[in-house]
């Protein structure tokens, strides 16, 4: 009866070394001590501008098409694209502003901004070039992008949205 045991335990911790593999091999996301330094916070009264110091922005579309093809789920991605559509807001619980984003691939990513947490993205129009940092969620419509704010209470990676110069977050 141990050696079923010891097997059983064996074998689930064989299953959570190669899940936790094929989700690193999908990361997008540079390691935390990356040189390149995140864009600068946006305060409650507006979107901050990036630092003149900050090293430049390099998206990495081709980890969502990864992340798409997986089916990945609360994977960090970043990319780049323009707005193809400005939806309206999602009123239910906290408030986000949403709007589908257009990659250089013709994939389609939803953004979905929490506009209670951050501030929200001014005059974001179709034909806007965007870039952003977040979470990638599957879809079989092209997937979405959340987490593209702080996180208040410090625990979670911070995402952003670069709009006309202007980060938020």
């Amino acid at each position: 009866m141990r050696r079923i045991i010891a097997v059983g335990v064996a074998v689930l911790c064989a299953l959570v070394v190669v899940r936790r593999t094929q989700v690193t091999r999908i990361t997008t996301s540079p390691p935390a001590s990356s040189p390149a330094a995140p864009p600068a916070p946006a305060t409650a009264s507006g979107p901050a501008s990036a630092p003149s110091g900050a090293a430049p922005v390099t998206s990495d579309n081709a980890g969502i098409a990864r992340a798409f093809a997986a089916h990945a789920r609360d994977v960090r991605v970043d990319g780049d694209g323009v707005v193809s559509r400005v939806l309206p807001d999602d009123t239910q619980g906290d408030r986000h502003q949403r709007f589908l984003v257009r990659l250089p691939s013709g994939q389609s990513v939803l953004i979905v901004h929490n506009v209670d947490i951050a501030p929200r993205v001014q005059n974001l129009r179709v034909g806007d070039d965007v870039q952003f940092e977040g979470e990638f969620v599957w879809n079989d419509r092209g997937g979405l992008v959340h987490w593209t704010h702080h996180d208040p209470s410090g625990r979670h990676r911070s995402g952003w949205l670069k709009h006309a110069g202007r980060t938020y977050q």
